[in-house]
């Protein structure tokens, strides 16, 4: 009976060591390797780009279609030129890679990010790389059409009904 628990605890240990050893957090090299594979570098240049265009739409929204003035285009040019400084200095990959690094280890194994790895190298894996930002750019418009038609409506009549409750509950 002995032998048989000493060698119940030995293959218990072995396979305690094995799922260790294939639960093992994923490396920085891989980690960058996957990141460059997967472009992510281009990320931070994709919210720049959104970022300016939703500082151009709130510049136009603010001017309440007033043309502004030579002086007053000067300072919102330089408005924005200073907070795209900002915003791209603190997005910079040089910031934002150990963010990520940290992240992946943190989230994935190394099992798991070689086989990221693998996937991406692959034809497919690149048309994800290359569409993914389209697909998410797509899919974000259509959720705000959603948002905007289907629910603004209803979330005024929540906000109509609350409001005349709380005239009733005054009362």
């Amino acid at each position: 009976m002995k032998v048989f628990t000493n060698a119940l605890i030995i293959f218990i240990l072995i396979l305690s060591l094995a799922t260790i050893a294939a639960a093992a957090p994923a490396g920085e090299k891989s980690i960058k390797q996957l990141l460059a594979v997967t472009e992510t570098h281009k990320i931070a240049d994709s919210v720049l780009a959104r970022m300016n265009a939703q500082m151009n739409n709130f510049v136009q929204t603010s001017l309440k279609g007033n043309n502004p003035t030579a002086k007053q285009q000067k300072a919102i040019s330089k408005m924005k030129d200073r907070m795209v400084a900002v915003i791209r200095e603190e997005l910079s990959w040089e910031k934002l890679e150990p963010m990520y690094i940290r992240l992946y280890k943190e989230t994935f194994t190394e099992e798991e990010v070689a086989g990221m790895l693998k996937f991406y190298k692959t034809p497919a894996g690149r048309a994800v790389i290359k569409k993914m930002p389209t697909l998410m750019q797509n899919i974000m418009q259509e959720s705000q059409k959603i948002i905007v038609g289907a629910t603004t409506p209803r979330i005024q009549k929540i906000q109509d009904d609350f409001e005349e409750e709380i005239k009733e509950a005054g009362n």
